[in-house]
């Protein structure tokens, strides 16, 4: 049987840099956030850090080696902003640019598309010393730092995301604390919600000022809320909060230039004191795709137990008034972090997207993907046929949108390799490619070959 997959969908996988490139201290790179947060005790599991994590900086001929053979299409992954301006001020370090030179040459030379996100977290910490995203200066540095990698790259970089993954920058990183820069205040997480709403606005309009016809998008993590009792009325308003705060709010900033307007009720003084005149113009712009990540729906039930302060339950603002675990009622299985598997939330999500802002020209699934406790077995095999499992469950969810009529153009598999898993460290991992942290050895899991197979095939093997 033929693929709904068109010949030329974007197969591709994705990294980001603090993730894998270690070399934390070298060649002038300065400090991110994440060196700070990873280095403050009780932060990451195990203490672990990425100072060498897949150390991808010195071996990335190798890594774009293992890529080719398995046939990879297109490679998304994220330029270090402390690497190429060291402080995040106007001081450029020239060996960064070389670095993100040469891997764009070698990727292209290997017959894989470049895509490139410019935030994917490790914010340059002199930032965040004079405020981070809760300071508005923070997007000017986004877009100054925006246009010189377009300067540099874009000649040859076709397609790039603005930011990855806001509402975590915004709700793990200043309100959650989970995150770096490890902050507990919902003011500073409301204010870092409207300032990336608008860095991703100022950046694309950088990038476009250097290279008019490439094409620039933004990167959510978006779910679907599952309700325990769906009838009823104040789950149903709880749900709609949720999904305007995980869901709406990025995307409306950028086609309306307005926020949700029941997110603005419920937030109130504390976020119409940081909307200045003006904004709603800077917030509308056009954004060639979305970029998608998805790796499992929310359940949503009301609480049982509500003896917690605000910030200490749950990851959203309003998880006092909710009961977020997975009902006993659940009969699927989990990913090694707990997370419930719900492929056909994949489909329906993409569905939901082009039916409610039918205006963005196209998606892509930017990450999807699962850790599970993958072992080296003596015969240097590793079957992880749950990983297989998941991401061709997913991929026939994605194949059913297209076939409904989703203008979704690229899949990108999470991750290339196993590596530094934000607080949970090198305890769970997610890559197609197992590496051994103490040797940097890399081996191809049982997933990588299944991988390699769905891309020559187009789609499933039916």
């Amino acid at each position: 049987m033929s693929s709904t997959f068109p010949s030329d969908f974007l197969w591709g996988t994705a990294s980001s840099s603090y993730q894998i490139e270690g070399a934390f201290d070298q060649d002038g790179r300065g400090l991110s956030i994440w060196d700070t947060f990873s280095k403050t005790a009780g932060c990451v599991n195990n203490g672990d850090t990425g100072d060498v994590a897949c150390d991808h900086y010195n071996r990335f001929i190798e890594d774009i080696g293992i890529m080719q053979e398995l046939g990879i299409k297109a490679y998304r992954f994220s330029i270090s902003w402390p690497r190429l301006f060291p402080n995040g001020d106007d001081e450029r370090e020239e060996r960064g640019f070389d670095f993100y030179n040469h891997l764009i040459d070698e990727l292209i030379a290997a017959g894989i598309e470049p895509m490139v996100t410019l935030y994917h977290w490790d914010l340059p910490q002199k930032l965040e010393d004079a405020g981070g995203w809760a300071n508005r200066k923070t997007i000017d540095a986004f877009a100054h730092y925006a246009k010189a990698a377009a300067e540099a790259f874009g000649d040859r970089v076709k397609s790039w995301i603005t930011l990855n993954e806001p509402w975590c920058t915004a709700w793990l990183g200043y309100a959650n604390g989970v995150h770096a820069p490890g902050k507990k205040d919902m003011d500073l997480a409301i204010i870092a919600s409207h300032h990336t709403a608008l860095a991703h606005a100022a950046g694309l309009r950088a990038i476009k000022s250097v290279c008019p016809d490439v094409e620039v998008g933004l990167t959510v993590n978006m779910a679907n809320h599952q309700l325990e009792d769906p009838k009823n009325a104040e789950l149903i308003e709880l749900a709609q909060l949720l999904d305007s705060n995980l869901n709406r709010w990025w995307i409306d900033a950028f086609l309306t230039g307005k926020y949700p307007e029941n997110l603005l009720q419920n937030y109130g003084e504390r976020i119409a004191s940081v909307i200045l005149p003006g904004d709603e113009e800077l917030l509308k712009v056009t954004t060639d795709f979305l970029g998608i990540n998805y790796y499992r729906d929310e359940f949503v039930g009301l609480p049982k137990v509500t003896t917690k302060p605000l910030l200490e339950d749950g990851l959203f603002p309003f998880s006092h008034r909710a009961d977020m675990s997975v009902p006993s009622t659940y009969t699927g299985t989990y990913t090694s972090m707990g997370w419930p598997i719900t492929p056909e939330g994949l489909g329906k999500l993409l569905e939901r997207v082009h039916r409610d802002w039918p205006q963005i020209p196209y998606l892509m699934v930017t990450e999807n993907g699962a850790a599970f406790d993958d072992l080296k077995k003596s015969d240097e095999i590793i079957d992880d046929y749950d990983r297989i499992a998941y991401l061709t469950e997913h991929i026939a969810s994605v194949e059913r949108a297209i076939a409904a009529g989703v203008p979704v153009r690229g899949y990108f598999a999470w991750s290339i390799m196993d590596n530094f898993e934000w607080a949970e460290g090198y305890a769970k991992r997610f890559g197609l490619i197992y590496v051994d942290f103490e040797t940097q050895e890399r081996l191809p899991k049982r997933s990588a070959l299944a991988y390699k197979a769905i891309i020559e095939n187009s789609g499933l093997l039916r």
